[in-house]
């Protein structure tokens, strides 16, 4: 079966596709434009039961590609790019088509325990995209505050209009983040799997709407991640020990490798869920009595609130908070 199957790797820039097929012992190279005519020329023709395609995760580049193959009803496969590189071994040089040969090689190998790419729930790139443009008002926001500060530092320079515009940006800013949000939650109200899934997911204690958009979009509404410790490896809060023959004994900790920004929104989450009267905070401070380390036991408070949000999406029941020790 395997040798009936040609794979296709693909380097994605901003103009132009990488191609390289393997099928067997015939290798096959090609650059074409990044646009939907293009690729649907070069993938004319093709059986889609043959083929085995891969990608790398690039973001708004890889749009026009995964639209194609969608359409044509070819197996795909999104990668991401650390998991690519990590996987290929000891590498030298680069280049484009090297690079696209390396991610057919990838998959060659590989494909038999790669998760196909799932098309998104309708609603969902529109979230992504409006979450995206969020993350960057926030980021400007902060750093015009940082500058602000900064400002009293020279207010001996008599000028007055460094910190008026600074306070009309921050205002602006933040009226921007609020119109946003009001098109997030429109965006989701639209759509009854997000509008239903986002509030069994606000009903557990310390999930606010930030963490429920970002639930959302990183598990393409549940369907692309659906199992709750997945996910938790995916946000780098999933321990792992570190053991090797009877010399080596580490403490088990959390990976490097992982989605720092929503690790840091579920720390959020589980720093308020422990203020609110919830089992979770029972929870919190029982092992922290215990002699537990507090930084440890908030950890587990975030592996716990994935957990939940995956628990009650399996089982579509709003979250009961009994107040039981956990």
């Amino acid at each position: 079966m395997k040798n009936s199957l040609t794979f296709v790797g693909i380097d994605i820039s901003k103009n132009t596709l990488d191609i390289c097929s393997i099928k067997g012992e015939k290798k096959l190279a090609k650059r074409i434009d990044n646009n939907k005519k293009a690729i649907k020329v070069f993938f004319s023709g093709s059986k889609p039961q043959s083929l085995k395609v891969c990608i790398e995760n690039t973001g708004r580049y890889g749009r026009k590609i995964i639209e194609v193959l969608t359409s044509l009803n070819i197996v795909f496969y999104e990668v991401n790019p650390l998991h690519l590189h990590k996987s290929i071994g000891l590498t030298r040089g680069k280049d484009d088509i090297i690079d696209a040969f390396r991610i057919a090689k990838f998959l060659e190998k590989n494909h038999t325990e790669l998760e196909p790419h799932q098309k998104p729930e309708p609603g969902i790139e529109k979230l992504k995209a409006l979450i995206s443009h969020r993350n960057l008002l926030i980021k400007q926001r902060a750093q015009l505050k940082a500058k602000n500060k900064e400002n009293l530092l020279i207010a001996d320079l008599d000028l007055p209009q460094l910190e008026e515009h600074g306070a009309e940006l921050i205002q602006l800013l933040t009226e921007k983040i609020k119109q946003t949000d009001k098109s997030i939650i429109e965006v989701i109200e639209h759509n009854s799997v997000l509008k239903h899934q986002y509030h069994l997911i606000r009903a557990i204690p310390g999930v606010g709407p930030i963490l429920s958009w970002n639930m959302l979009i990183k598990t393409n509404a549940f369907k692309s991640i659906t199992n709750p410790r997945k996910f938790a490896c995916y946000a780098g809060v999933a321990p792992f020990s570190k053991s090797s023959g009877t010399s080596v004994f580490g403490r088990a900790s959390v990976s490097i490798y992982a989605d720092k920004g929503i690790k840091k929104i579920l720390h959020l989450a589980a720093m308020r869920a422990i203020q609110l009267p919830s089992d979770l905070k029972q929870y919190y401070h029982r092992k922290v009595n215990e002699g537990k380390n507090k930084m440890s036991v908030l950890n587990a408070v975030r592996n716990k609130i994935i957990h939940r949000i995956f628990a009650i999406i399996k089982n579509q029941k709003i979250y009961n908070n009994n107040l039981q020790v956990s």
